[in-house]
């Protein structure tokens, strides 16, 4: 996998640049900005793009807006986004892209959780940090669905399929496709078996329909 990597803090963006490379990934650039990100994911064409939010020189959002440009112009390239803290402001725009993921920054900790999930992106696929889906699930009421529903279609989107679900939950597959049936009839959604498709109908019902 070839990953550029745009964060601000060098102590962070060393260790990151060592925990991919030290995993047979090729690092193609470190940057400490956003604002040659685009020109630099132009001049490389990695798989993957690793940003922070916040970058120089306000320190806003200046990385979710050049996730935002990137997508845009190579949406086949994988953005994962890192945060101190949850910012849901470009969130929706991202993930309705694919190839999209947004992790809370002690998640690097779980080394292999982390980079399976950077993998997952670079792949096409999603993966949310659960503090991020809370915040996304909190702002809308999502009134007609029970506790338990609601529950599930948290974990649907973080981007767990079926099985996974079962396992967090500890209750059978049959039960949990019996929840995602009710979810999507109750939201009115498609119902697919492919987890990254279920991710977009979760978060473009919520883009679509806001508190």
């Amino acid at each position: 996998m070839r990953v550029l990597i745009a964060e601000d803090q060098v102590l962070l963006r060393e260790g990151l640049v060592q925990l991919f490379t030290a995993r047979g990934h090729d690092v193609v650039a470190a940057v400490g900005d956003a604002a040659g990100v685009l020109s630099t994911v132009e001049a490389h064409q990695p798989d993957l793009l690793l940003i922070d939010v916040r970058m120089p020189p306000t320190f806003t959002d200046e990385g979710t807006r050049a996730a935002l440009d990137v997508k845009h112009a190579h949406p086949g390239i994988g953005v994962l986004v890192l945060s101190q803290h949850v910012d849901t402001t470009h969130a929706p725009s991202l993930v309705g892209l694919g190839g999209f993921g947004y992790l809370l920054k002690d998640r690097v900790l779980a080394v292999q959780e982390f980079l399976a999930a950077a993998q997952r992106v670079a792949d096409g696929g999603s993966a949310l940090d659960p503090t991020v889906v809370g915040a996304l699930m909190a702002a809308h009421p999502l009134s007609s669905l029970s506790a338990r529903e609601r529950e599930v279609l948290e974990l649907m989107a973080e981007g767990l399929n079926n099985p996974a679900i079962a396992r967090r939950l500890t209750v059978s597959e049959r039960t949990i496709e019996s929840h995602v049936r009710h979810v999507m009839l109750k939201l009115d959604l498609s119902e697919s078996d492919d987890g990254h498709r279920r991710v977009l109908a979760v978060l473009a019902y919520l883009r679509a329909h806001p508190a």
